[in-house]
């Protein structure tokens, strides 16, 4: 693991908090669950089956990891009100909510979270980013103030990387909301601001990107941007934020000097928020392939609680990185 992840996971230690691996089946969350544990990274609660998930990884060592099985769990009738009072106006049945915590691990381990059991929800090694956004969207929802749940990745750059001038960079939103409007492009903002925060432990200094810098090109995507930034300024004036700034003038001083003198942002961002899912989803990529930064996430951001997606290629590792920073996020404030 890289010296950041590292320190991510040390930082989440100090904390205490519990976080619910939801595929406990599964041989990768397994393994997690025995990084985590023995890091004291957090308490891990694994969602399946102990005696199946001991047979079948005789390799694993699961001392200290709690598990909690939704088809024999005590809980489950509890956890089966509390779905349908949030779902009853969608149309879920009593018998509908049962079924559902009992027969899906992603939406036992939500309503676990929503009910204050654990204090975060990691998944995607097996089910789908639909499944776990689903679970997500319909137990958690988005956190006051925002109408808009979106994602970020936390990129580390290499040592030799020329500007680097922090441990890691938010890159935000590459994987939820494909064409932004300007009230969401300010929701991004908000939660990638709060991304920085809890995940890197920095203040942020937020880049709304764009093709244009200070007004240099006419396009109704520039205008968009301009659009949220005012809205950012207006409704919060806490966030250091400046746009519309093209990538260079972002990140690079003298770039910044001649572009947008006199920016509090510009050379300086360590926040990158892109106009569109097109710009996020293909710039993170050419960072990660061409410039050689570690990408870790989807990072799920606005959710009133933490619930973190994977990649289905992930390794225990990953999901152990991903849990450190789902305890780091469900810190209030």
């Amino acid at each position: 693991m890289t010296q950041f992840v590292e320190e991510l996971m040390a930082r989440a230690a100090k904390l205490g908090k519990t976080i619910a691996l939801a595929e406990g089946f599964d041989i990768r969350a397994a393994k997690a669950a025995e990084i985590l544990t023995k890091k004291g990274v957090c308490k891990v609660v694994l969602i399946g089956n102990e005696s199946e998930a001991k047979a079948q990884f005789p390799e694993v060592d699961f001392s200290g990891v709690v598990f909690d099985d939704p088809k024999t769990s005590a809980k489950a009738e509890a956890y089966a009100d509390t779905l349908y009072e949030l779902r009853k106006a969608k149309g879920m049945t009593r018998e509908q909510a049962l079924a559902t915590v009992t027969g899906n691990n992603m939406f036992y381990a939500c309503v676990a979270l929503k009910r204050g059991d654990v204090d975060g929800v990691v998944g995607g090694a097996v089910f789908s980013s639909a499944d776990v956004s689903r679970a997500a969207f319909q137990v958690i929802k988005a956190a006051p103030g925002i109408s808009s749940v979106s994602s970020c990745f936390v990129m580390v750059p290499p040592e030799e990387f020329a500007y680097k001038k922090y441990p890691a960079y938010i890159f935000s939103d590459c994987a939820v909301i494909p064409y932004p409007t300007d009230s969401q492009l300010k929701d991004i903002v908000v939660a990638a601001a709060d991304s920085a925060k809890k995940i890197c432990h920095m203040e942020p200094k937020v880049a709304m990107l764009s093709f244009s810098t200070k007004g240099s090109a006419k396009h109704e995507s520039v205008e968009k941007v301009q659009s949220a930034y005012a809205m950012i300024k207006t409704e919060h004036q806490e966030i250091l934020v400046d746009g519309e700034l093209q990538l260079d003038a972002s990140i690079v001083d003298s770039v910044a000097n001649q572009k947008a003198a006199g920016s509090p942002v510009a050379g300086q961002a360590n926040v990158l928020v892109f106009p569109n899912l097109d710009a996020g989803n293909i710039g993170y990529k050419i960072a990660q392939r061409f410039g050689g930064c570690m990408a870790i996430g989807p990072i799920m951001q606005g959710l009133a609680l933490p619930v973190n997606d994977l990649s289905r290629g992930c390794v225990a590792e990953d999901i152990a990185a991903v849990a450190a920073i789902t305890a780091l996020q469900s810190v209030k404030g």
